[in-house]
């Protein structure tokens, strides 16, 4: 029986408006892990009974508390598994997305007016997609169909090498994946990756909604109102993105190993890239720097990009990070504006203090 919710808000939420959603949650269920700054899983299966409804409708609870108390809406997944449950959420969105881009653009325009007149959170005025929920059955057979026609890269941890790897030999669907042999995977892919990727084709997903779980990375996404054909504009959603994890890093005390970046196009496919950094870090410039690097390095030209997204991984306690030591007067003078940014932020707000080329979020 599916009682698993993965929650994805949006307009991706302030750090206390975060908060605020994660305790709405816990007032359905105590078995609650933070995916922030704009998710959260929640299993509900002590709840069901409690509240006489099944666990699309503690999603349709879930929508409405969050919409009435912080103006915030949210697409859920509902599944009996983390893994299904993500994957449920993110098929609504790209079926939200297709239905707005279907849309005649008088009537989006329209629309999109009378959105922005809509009071957002705080007060203030956005424009803000619709949610919705969707659920994937709990039995074997739905689950089948709810997985047949996906890509690999659908799978968690299929990334486009792995993806590339098993379509040359057929295995281009989750569907033929689950079909094939585990001991042809194996061959594939080797021992410990076949029997994950085959496991995952089926369905299954052994890992628990962990309550409280440590953040083991941070992720935050920027998307343009238009397709966005201009660099520049790119790099400055990227420096508005840096600069916000860097801020949520220090502030709960953590550095970052790597980043990631991922660019999502108007046909909706996405291009990842990774690195790891020098040295673990939490310094704006560093951050930014890397973000920039990883954008150049694709070459984009007359790209339409729909999104961009930085994801910082690897994070461990700031305390017990090591840190190259530099006589650089330019670095240390970096540092300590930024520490004293950090401090007019968390006495003024967020906005007190901005990078030059901050990018108002769409």
């Amino acid at each position: 029986m599916p009682h698993v919710l993965y929650v994805r808000f949006h307009p991706t939420p302030a750090e206390d408006v975060y908060q605020g959603l994660l305790a709405l949650l816990g007032e359905l269920t105590p078995v609650v892990e933070a995916l922030p700054p704009d998710a959260a899983l929640a299993d509900v299966r002590g709840a069901l009974r409690y509240f006489g409804r099944d666990a699309a409708g503690l999603a349709e609870i879930v929508r409405v508390r969050a919409l009435a108390r912080y103006g915030v809406d949210c697409t859920i997944g509902v599944a009996a598994n983390p893994m299904l449950a993500r994957m449920a959420a993110q098929e609504a969105r790209e079926a939200q997305a297709t239905q707005e881009a279907q849309r005649p653009q008088a009537t989006q325009e329209a629309q999109g007016a009378q959105e922005s007149d809509a009071p957002g959170p705080g007060g203030g005025r956005s424009r803000r997609p619709a949610g919705s929920v969707r659920t994937v059955p709990g039995d074997p057979d739905g689950v089948a169909a709810f997985l047949a026609r996906k890509p690999p890269t659908a799978l968690p941890g299929v990334g486009p090498a792995t993806a590339r790897t098993l379509s040359a030999y057929g295995l281009d669907s989750a569907a033929r994946i689950a079909a094939a042999p585990l001991s042809t995977l194996q061959r594939i892919l080797g021992a410990a990756t076949a029997r994950r990727v085959h496991a995952w084709a089926h369905g299954i997903d052994p890992m628990p909604v962990t309550p409280n779980a440590p953040a083991r990375a941070m992720g935050a996404e920027h998307r343009f109102r238009h397709d966005e054909l201009d660099p520049v504009r790119r790099r400055r959603a990227l420096l508005t993105l840096a600069d916000g994890l860097g801020g949520r890093l220090r502030t709960s005390g953590q550095v970052a190993a790597a980043i990631s970046l991922t660019v999502r196009y108007a046909d909706r496919s996405t291009t990842t890239r990774s690195r790891t950094l020098t040295e673990p870090t939490a310094h704006t410039p560093a951050l930014t720097a890397a973000a920039y690097a990883l954008h150049d390095a694709l070459g984009l030209q007359r790209a339409r990009v729909r999104s961009v997204a930085l994801r910082v991984e690897g994070l461990m306690d700031a305390e017990l990070a090591p840190h190259q030591l530099t006589f650089d007067p330019a670095d240390e003078k970096s540092r300590r504006l930024e520490a004293a940014a950090d401090r007019a932020r968390a006495r003024f707000g967020a906005s007190a203090v901005r990078p030059a080329g901050f990018l108002d979020v769409a």
